[in-house]
């Protein structure tokens, strides 16, 4: 699965937009469960066991077991903590607010990471990034309209505390990516989240129908679908080349709104909604132009150093 199957950039901007139907898809099923009475921390727990024999199947057929071995338990374990702070958080979004009005807010994810990389990293971060995070959260204050009950406050803060621990995970899967197979950083948030999720379970089971079990199933194949799309992306795609396909979101929960909850977003959303995600593409795009010229200056320092030995 991680073999190196070159650059195709058309791939995987379409892999990138399967994936994204899938989560999309996926945050409707939550939100229908939801309205159903079931709770968020069951929808949770099966949300992430579904997804333990789907990826053995996965890798039982392709690269086999060895794929998931790991010498790093304790960072993954540490991912999965911060993996299952964020789903509550963004799960909680989904169900809180409206579904355009939930992912839109999500879309402030690369703000987040500009901010996150100038406190953790000490990256030093230009006029171009820095104005781009101030139209973003423009564009969030002209979606949440604090104070005029348009969407609750609630559901507007942990949505925002939701796109906040994305950025934070965002580093710490970077970090695994230096040692670790992705789906092998999939599996092991799985494996470890799974039973401390079972915990709750106990004070918040109900009984289900058939139908319920059958959403709650498919919550975990979606959601599986779509990490394991997210990652079959990056092999042929760099990162700030497929981005722009995650705001096909909005097109998908605009559309569930409608179909399964007869809401339309407001005049507001559509209005905040471009200032976010014109933010959002100038961050990757200033990423990608900083990364190639980093590359750059690589190449010209190894050629001085050839001919400086030479």
């Amino acid at each position: 699965m991680e073999a190196n199957t070159g650059h195709r950039p058309l791939l995987a901007l379409l892999i990138r937009l399967g994936a994204i139907a899938a989560l999309s898809t996926m945050s409707a099923l939550i939100k229908l469960a939801s309205a159903r009475g079931i709770q968020l921390p069951e929808i949770i727990f099966w949300r992430q066991f579904v997804t333990i024999p789907i990826l053995l199947i996965w890798v039982l057929a392709t690269s086999g077991l060895a794929t998931l071995s790991t010498r790093r338990p304790g960072t993954h374990a540490a991912r999965a903590l911060y993996g299952l702070v964020g789903m509550i958080l963004n799960f909680g979004a989904v169900i809180l607010l409206p579904l355009a009005e939930a992912t839109t807010i999500n879309f402030s994810v690369p703000i987040f990471a500009v901010i996150l990389s100038t406190l953790l990293l000490k990256e030093q971060v230009g006029i171009w990034r820095w104005s781009a995070v101030a139209c973003g959260f423009a564009g969030i204050l002209l979606i949440t309209q604090p104070g005029s009950g348009h969407i609750p406050i609630l559901g507007a803060m942990v949505a925002l505390g939701g796109a906040f621990m994305i950025a934070l995970i965002s580093i710490q899967i970077a970090d695994l990516n230096r040692t670790e197979k992705p789906i092998t950083i999939v599996f092991w948030f799985a494996a470890i989240s799974t039973p401390v999720a079972a915990i709750a379970l106990p004070f918040t089971y109900t009984p289900h129908s058939g139908f319920e079990w059958l959403l709650l199933l498919a919550i975990g194949v979606f959601g599986s679908i779509g990490q394991l799309l997210l990652t079959a992306a990056l092999r042929f795609g760099a990162v700030a080349s497929v981005i722009v396909m995650d705001y096909s979101a909005l097109f998908w929960a605009t559309l569930y709104g409608w179909m399964l909850f007869d809401m339309l977003p407001p005049a507001s959303t559509w209005i905040g909604a471009p200032l976010i995600v014109a933010a959002g593409i100038v961050i990757a795009w200033r990423e990608h132009l900083l990364a190639r010229r980093g590359k750059r200056a690589k190449i010209a320092q190894q050629g001085t150093q050839t001919v400086h030995d030479s």
